[in-house]
């Protein structure tokens, strides 16, 4: 079973979130859809109906959407672990890799009532990079928000199950990284072979190398006939 999302759903991506809308649909395939509320605080969703309209008609459509962080963007820090996070994991983004509980619970609750105030449904909660602290699957559980995800493995913190279901993507900030991802997609594949499930997730910012334009239109095809539109599926 291969579970196909696009990440980063903003007004900010709005081209190229639809141009990876349009190959999705080509091989019958309604994404999940990561919907960020404020990315890098400078396109807040709250601000632009008619993108709030077209999310609503996506949901209408089948897409299921999923609150991704709040701005995608990590607060200063210190220390080890946060270099990790911030500067090797991600570009500065794994964003509630970097909160407190407290801090961190406000942040998720303010973006779980803004989609719920705009009328979005909610079908879980993706942090920004995978990144997060053990509090999350806790903070999750008590809200009744029954999905989330990291690098490996898909969890239903209502439900206490959790899947082991790869994540296939690109990374695109420097050359080697895409190499090495391309690398690593391509050798994903065979999680499939032993009855695995994966999850292949599509970023805006991998739309503007062409490289990576071709890789993904390359997986979208291998995955065509035995996807899945709901993450219920992959448990």
């Amino acid at each position: 079973m291969i579970h196909v999302s696009i990440h980063d759903v903003s007004p900010r991506w709005r081209d190229e979130v639809e141009t990876a809308l349009g190959w999705c649909h080509a091989i019958g395939v309604k994404p999940g859809l990561l919907v960020v509320p404020d990315f890098h605080h400078r396109h807040p969703l709250a601000e632009q109906p008619a993108y709030v309209e077209r999310l609503r008609g996506l949901a209408r459509e089948g897409h299921e959407l999923f609150l991704h962080g709040y701005h995608h963007l990590s607060p200063p820090g210190e220390g080890v672990g946060h270099f990790v996070a911030q500067r090797v994991v991600s570009a500065g983004e794994a964003e509630f890799a970097a909160y407190d509980r407290r801090e961190g619970e406000a942040l998720l609750d303010r973006g779980l009532d803004l989609l719920r105030t705009l009328a979005l449904p909610v079908a879980g909660f993706i942090p920004p990079a995978w990144a997060r602290r053990e509090w999350l699957l806790d903070a999750l559980r008590a809200r009744g928000i029954d999905y989330v995800e990291d690098q490996l493995f898909a969890y239903r913190p209502v439900a206490a199950r959790r899947v082991f279901a790869p994540a296939i993507n690109y990374a695109s900030r420097t050359r080697g990284r895409r190499i090495t991802s391309v690398a690593y997609a391509r050798l994903a594949r065979g999680y499939t072979r032993v009855g695995l499930g994966v999850r292949i997730a599509i970023h805006p910012a991998d739309l503007h190398h062409a490289w990576l334009v071709d890789e993904t239109r390359a997986l979208l095809d291998w995955a065509k006939g035995r996807t899945t539109d709901t993450v219920a599926a992959l448990f």
